[in-house]
């Protein structure tokens, strides 16, 4: 037991958002990679948009910065000097009230409109797939105001995750327990709109379940708040209709979410298993139990032995938990009483040690760019399911990915927890077979082994995203796993954007300004 946090704090960031990669040859001669035709913005359009208050650009090596996100994929076509797409424009409003009035002419002129602030999605989501304007919400950020007595904080949309857990922190000894690997690179709004998860998930739940109220701007300019009282009976849940909606259906300005007094105390342990179904077992009967660790995070053989070095046949399990002291000497005396294999055998204690590893290291994505400019092709993909199919799943998505040729690694950890199931988070790795390495190559194994997981894991049951969200790479897989519930959502988005121009085709919508096919 420790009386801090346990999570050591960052130093907040730039505050602004952190190219994935280097361009070659430098972002203003980069081409695009898309076939879409991209939407001009006339030169009246521009001025009216200037009119509203907010800065705008139309300097080619900002479009094409602002042009991608973290994708993995659009990192390879980086090596080769290309981006994803451009905007016509980025525009950045300095405020949420001038919002609504870009969104209205926008609207009334037929100008799609992307809204981004941090862009450190991995899914192509901020990607200004048809041109028109690129909408940086960056200039929406800070805390409001914070009602300590009920416990929620009002955020402005475009504040990074870093800086607005150290003002909870050092101006109101709060926290809002939302801590994604991308806490530098992400902002609240993101967070939102991508259904996002953090490190603590099991504790303090997902951006969905922190969420109070929220405000939103849609497409013709009309504002709308979202939520109010606790647990209120005043017909569907608004919010939930915006969380997740990846700037599709409006965009969010604003929102008010539930924290919580930072943590005053810390207990931990770590185990290893015989093979990971013994690990997510263990998780599994942590839950049912009524015990919520804020981390419960469980790796395969291969990713134990990449992260602690401890062979690959055993699977680490890590349990760290934060918050009142009782509480959390409860959570650890649950995971304790817990650790054993599947056959009843005493799993093995291991040194706090690699806890600290873990948390050293949580957040480095340091190799990512030299294994992308080596020529490997590597992405993570996550999936969320039940607890019955988890086993089954993790097996046939790591043997249908092993099985792509020039696969050259694929492993899971289980990295959120709940009662009723689990977040797996595969990592894969695959280099093209011969002595083609063009980029097209890269690009067809990339969707070889990608599609390979994905659906070998919709195949066992599992949803098709856990927090990434779905953006332009997954859009392909959204409609045959939603079914018919994917007509619900496109009539919503007819109703609420008749004209089609917020964030065009992004969660396997349609779109009027052409096929939303993802780029190759």
């Amino acid at each position: 037991m420790t009386s801090d946090s346990g999570i050591p704090r960052i130093d907040p960031g730039p505050g602004a958002p952190t190219p994935p990669i280097g361009i070659a040859g430098g972002a203003p001669d980069a081409s695009t990679r898309t076939d879409a035709v991209a939407v001009g913005i006339p030169d009246a359009v521009l001025e009216r948009l200037r009119a509203a208050g907010a800065a705008v650009s139309v300097e080619q090596g900002a479009l094409a910065e602002a042009g991608r996100d973290w994708w993995p994929l659009a990192m390879t076509w980086a090596t080769e000097g290309i981006v994803p797409a451009r905007a016509g424009a980025l525009v950045a409003p300095e405020s949420a009230e001038q919002v609504p009035e870009i969104l209205a002419v926008c609207n009334e002129n037929r100008i799609p409109v992307t809204a981004s602030a941090g862009r450190s999605g991995v899914l192509g989501g901020s990607v200004p797939l048809f041109g028109g304007v690129q909408l940086d919400l960056c200039g929406l950020a800070g805390i409001a105001g914070v009602d300590d007595t009920s416990l929620v904080v009002d955020v402005g949309a475009g504040t990074f995750g870093d800086r607005f857990e150290d003002e909870l922190r050092d101006s109101h000894g709060l926290t809002c327990g939302h801590w994604p690997q991308s806490m530098v690179l992400s902002t609240v709004g993101g967070w939102l709109a991508c259904r996002g998860a953090g490190q603590l998930s099991t504790r303090y739940g997902k951006i969905e379940d922190m969420v109070v109220g929220l405000d939103v701007a849609l497409a013709d300019g009309t504002t709308i708040t979202t939520g109010g009282a606790p647990r209120q009976a005043t017909g569907p849940d608004l919010n939930q209709l915006f969380v997740g909606s990846e700037g599709t259906l409006g965009v969010i300005t604003s929102a008010r979410l539930r924290v919580h007094p930072a943590p005053a105390a810390t207990a931990r342990g770590a185990w290893a298993f015989e093979g990971f179904p013994d690990g997510l077992d263990f998780c599994r009967r942590i839950l049912r139990r009524g015990a919520t660790p804020a981390v419960l995070r469980l790796y395969d053989g291969v990713e134990s032995d990449r992260n602690y070095h401890l062979g690959t046949d055993r699977s680490v399990v890590l349990v760290l938990d934060e918050g009142d002291e009782i509480l959390v000497e409860a959570s650890l005396a649950v995971a304790r009483d817990e650790a054993r294999n599947l056959d009843g055998a005493p799993a093995e204690r291991l040194d706090d040690s690699v806890l600290d590893h873990w948390i050293a290291k949580r957040n480095d994505v340091s190799q990512l760019e030299p294994l992308v400019q080596g020529g490997i092709v590597v992405d993570t993909m996550e999936v969320s399911g039940r607890w019955s199919v988890l086993p089954g799943a993790y097996r046939s998505a790591i043997d249908a990915m092993s099985a792509v040729p020039g696969c050259l690694a694929a492993s899971a950890h289980a990295s959120h927890s709940y009662g009723d199931g689990a977040c797996l988070y595969f990592t894969f790795a695959g280099k093209v077979e011969g002595d083609d390495n063009s980029l097209e190559a890269r690009a067809a194994l990339h969707r070889a082994m990608w599609a390979a997981g994905q659906e070998a894991t919709l195949a066992a049951g599992c949803a098709v995203s856990h927090h990434h969200g779905i953006g332009l790479h997954r859009g392909a897989w959204l409609r045959g796993a939603m079914g018919h519930s994917h007509d619900v959502l496109a009539a919503l988005k007819t109703a609420l954007d008749p004209n089609g121009i917020l964030n065009p085709g992004k969660l396997g919508l349609p779109s009027p300004f052409g096929s939303a096919d993802l780029p190759r």
